[in-house]
């Protein structure tokens, strides 16, 4: 990496990010992208490509991908420059301000302010735990989902009981040939017009039931099922098999940063300015009194920070920025 120092160096490529640094762009300031992983999106990329998002204010729905090509095609109006592979390991602030971030790959890159976007930070899924299933991961059992046409005329047996597996239950539906949703409780606790829409569908519901075994040579061929506090006992044959337990996320090296944290996330103001002046954060990883965790909230997030940099770096700079219409 060079020795130039940005005006502002943005920590996370996901939705929040890539919005963020457009409107570093639209504020003039010189703008850099940090991602961990090797693709621009976090955990939209990552995780759910092929899912639809319908809470984004103009998409009636929009696909994961759809979403994150849209942004990146809206930051790179203002060229900033983008790294990806790069997990930042330490961040020192000098004696005029300037702050030095060395990665894990042990690059240096300089910048004024930091805006941490990083979402839920670093998420690995929670596993299936029966014994021997691992040997089974990604040949046919999966903890997200790619392509839905990889389960086109197969019978999914889906894990789960939160939005992930309900919603991807509903996408599945008219692609599988069958599909099996298998919750531990009877009660599902996805967002109440989902359930709703699960309800009027043709998935096969076994609540409340937990999966105890799994057989097959190659991949898994047969599912064995448990009620919960009975003693029914059910084998699914089946193609496929969607773990949806949820994700188990850490700050990583961001707790050591010498910032105020709580309860996995960084605390901030209504400036999106945390305990370290010069360091902002915006999006999922942030908390404050009647936080939202969404896209949406991020996107508002995200411009906040960003005009509260700008007049960190120049105090004679306006917080309250021009119009867009005006500017292009």
């Amino acid at each position: 990496m060079t020795d130039k120092i940005y005006d502002i160096t943005i920590l996370g490529a996901g939705p929040t990010g890539l919005f963020t640094a457009f409107y570093g762009g639209m504020r003039q300031a010189s703008v850099k992208i940090i991602e961990s992983l090797p693709h621009t999106g976090g955990q939209l990329t990552a995780l759910y490509p092929e899912k639809y998002i319908y809470d984004v204010a103009g998409f009636p729905k929009v696909r994961a991908q759809e979403l994150i090509d849209n942004l990146e095609e809206q930051a790179r109006l203002f060229n900033p420059d983008i790294v990806l592979g790069q997990a930042i390991e330490t961040v020192v602030k000098h004696e005029d301000g300037t702050f030095e971030l060395t990665s894990n790959t042990g690059d240096k890159h300089f910048t004024k302010t930091i805006i941490i976007t990083a979402g839920n930070g670093a998420f690995q899924p929670r596993r299936l735990k029966i014994e021997g299933s691992e040997q089974f991961e990604d040949i046919n059992l999966h903890y997200h989902v790619k392509d839905m046409n990889h389960y086109k005329d197969k019978h999914v047996a889906l894990l789960g009981g939160g939005d992930s597996a309900v919603d991807w239950a509903l996408m599945l539906e008219p692609i599988a040939k069958k599909v099996t949703l298998i919750h531990r409780r009877d009660s599902f606790r996805a967002h109440e017009s989902s359930v709703a829409q699960l309800m009027d569908s043709t998935v096969n519901i076994l609540t409340p039931y937990v999966p105890i075994d799994v057989s097959g040579t190659d991949q898994i061929n047969q599912l064995k099922l448990e009620e919960v506090k009975g003693d029914d006992k059910i084998t699914l044959d089946v193609d496929a098999v969607l773990c949806n337990y949820g994700f188990v996320s850490t700050l990583g090296p961001i707790k050591d940063w010498g910032l105020e944290i709580d309860k996995n996330s960084i605390v901030v103001n209504t400036k999106m300015e945390t305990n370290i002046p010069g360091i902002y954060a915006a999006g999922d990883i942030t908390t404050y009194p009647g936080k939202v965790k969404l896209i949406a909230t991020g996107f508002g997030e995200g411009p906040t920070a960003i005009n509260n940099a700008k007049q960190y770096i120049d105090p004679k700079a306006r917080i309250q920025p021009k119009h867009s219409t005006s500017m292009f």
